[in-house]
């Protein structure tokens, strides 16, 4: 599967603007830590790829997630195994699956984190650009804020990749910035 196909599952798929957005959040988190990794450009679009159909089937199957997909939409896509079992493991609670591989880890650390930081960019005027990580910690500590993304999640991801939560929150606000102004 090449990213224009990828893209056009995921148009088929979600229809919801917010998870989308998301989606491609965690995409573009991906392809930039696994440009930063030094992955090869086959590598850097499985990368991508998983965080863009991550949470395909979350939409139309909530209760399903991420069987449904894993077992109805992506046998007939020839999506690589290693894409297949990262988006297995970013859900453990669901699949049994913890993330043990580089990209599953990867994928998981970024997926809470990129929607909590999306939230706190629509707190600030301008958006990701600036961003420090003391306001996204400091938001972090308020459980209303957000309350459905999971702060276990997001410090057990920072963890999995071995990148204190501060840093792993500066790449992915300089990143975000840097898709905004695209």
């Amino acid at each position: 599967m090449n990213r224009n196909e990828a893209e056009a599952l995921l148009n088929k798929w979600i229809e919801n603007e917010n998870l989308r957005l998301h989606c491609e959040m965690v995409a573009t988190a991906m392809e930039a830590y696994a440009r930063e990794r030094g992955k090869d450009e086959k590598t850097i679009d499985n990368w991508w790829i998983a965080g863009l159909l991550h949470d395909l089937d979350w939409d139309k199957k909530p209760d399903e997630h991420p069987h449904y997909a894993l077992n109805h939409i992506f046998p007939d896509t020839g999506l690589d195994s290693e894409v297949l079992e990262a988006i297995r493991s970013h859900a453990p609670e669901r699949t049994g699956k913890e993330p043990e591989t580089e990209m599953e880890r990867y994928l998981f650390a970024c997926d809470e984190i990129s929607g909590f930081m999306h939230a706190v960019s629509l707190m600030r005027p301008e958006g990701f650009t600036g961003m420090k990580a003391k306001s996204v910690t400091k938001k972090l500590k308020d459980k209303r804020f957000a309350a459905n993304v999971s702060r276990e999640d997001i410090r057990k991801g920072a963890e999995l990749i071995q990148t204190e939560l501060v840093d792993h929150i500066l790449f992915l606000a300089n990143v975000f910035a840097l898709k905004a102004e695209e």
